[in-house]
């Protein structure tokens, strides 16, 4: 029985029309795919509605969703999200079964199995393919991350906060940044750094510690200027969010001793291949001592982020066998 599946983050929504694949029941196949703008709809039930109105022929019962943050009772809180998310309202306007809800990143960790993902580029690290935890980590709107455990260990996908972590600064520059930020010192999460409003808040941060008005308001305009090379403020910005992704992902990389690779996710981050060639990433990524031993045999990966999210759903909603009316949905 088909199903959909979305992806649904603070920016974009990835949506599918799935099906059990008829050559393997553990697979998926795609019958319909489409991406929305989160902001061009008043919430979720009316997206997902535009999306079966022109795309779904045959009656649709259940429901996969990977939302960036975590549910909590009925509603899936998230600081990022364009609209407030609340799951039984929405499987009742869309008239489902029922709706299963995972992390967008938890999706992500179990669209990389032992499939080589064709469209990654090795930033850095030998080009081999380990099976050891795989860590995602995705700077976006917000900062996702998900560790996904060898299949010897069941190939289950851990999802986290990660990126709501202490941000840690490494140089005189980023310790200047910090007090900036909070002046009377507390709390500031990495997710304020690496992402894309993150690079907007160094860029605006580095103007003001200069004395000077910001030109640029958006992400990809700061990252087109520090491609070019015409604006300082904006090379500045993008040289410090490089860094302390390099710092955050090694960190992390140790943390789960992550030898089956690191893929840093996202369209935001594909669009910055060259940029992070050509930055400190690897430098703070290896950290240093005896950790470097073991980071310098993890490979980094950049890979967009594409139809993984809806496919890493339906893996993990048929894994559950919550497909065809089983009644373990959790909504």
């Amino acid at each position: 029985m088909p199903f959909l599946a979305a992806d649904v983050g603070g920016t974009y929504a990835r949506v599918a029309l799935m099906q059990t694949s008829q050559d393997d029941g553990r697979e998926v196949d795609v019958l319909a795919y489409r991406k929305f703008v989160c902001a061009d709809f008043p919430g979720l039930a009316e997206l997902l509605q535009a999306f079966v109105d022109v795309d779904v022929r045959t009656p649709v019962r259940h429901c996969v969703i990977a939302c960036a943050g975590q549910v909590i009772g009925n509603e899936v809180l998230n600081d990022n999200s364009a609209w407030p998310i609340h799951l039984s309202q929405l499987r009742q306007a869309m008239a489902l079964d029922d709706i299963a809800v995972l992390n967008d990143f938890e999706a992500l960790g179990y669209a990389f199995d032992n499939h080589a993902d064709s469209g990654a580029r090795l930033l850095c690290g030998p080009d081999l393919q380990v099976d050891g935890p795989r860590l995602v980590i995705g700077p976006g709107t917000g900062l996702g991350v998900a560790v996904r455990l060898p299949d010897l260990a069941g190939g289950y996908v851990m999802t986290s906060e990660a990126g709501q972590m202490d941000f840690a600064q490494n140089s005189i520059r980023e310790r200047e940044v910090l007090a900036y930020l909070a002046p009377d010192g507390g709390y500031v999460a990495y997710e304020r750094i690496v992402s894309g409003p993150g690079l907007m808040t160094l860029y605006a941060a580095l103007c003001a510690l200069r004395g000077e008005t910001p030109k640029l308001s958006t992400p990809e305009a700061i990252t087109a200027a520090a491609a070019t090379r015409n604006d300082a403020q904006a090379v500045e910005a993008v040289e410090i969010f490089c860094a302390s992704l390099g710092s955050f992902a090694g960190s992390l990389a140790m943390t789960f001793m992550s030898a089956g690779g690191v893929y840093l996710a996202g369209g935001f981050l594909y669009s910055l291949f060259a940029l992070l060639e050509h930055s400190t990433f690897e430098q703070r990524f290896l950290h240093g001592r005896s950790a470097r031993a073991f980071l310098s045999r993890v490979p980094v990966w950049v890979t967009e982020h594409g139809r993984k999210g809806v496919m890493g759903a339906a893996k993990w909603y048929l894994r559950r066998g919550l497909s065809g009316g089983a009644k373990q949905a959790i909504f």
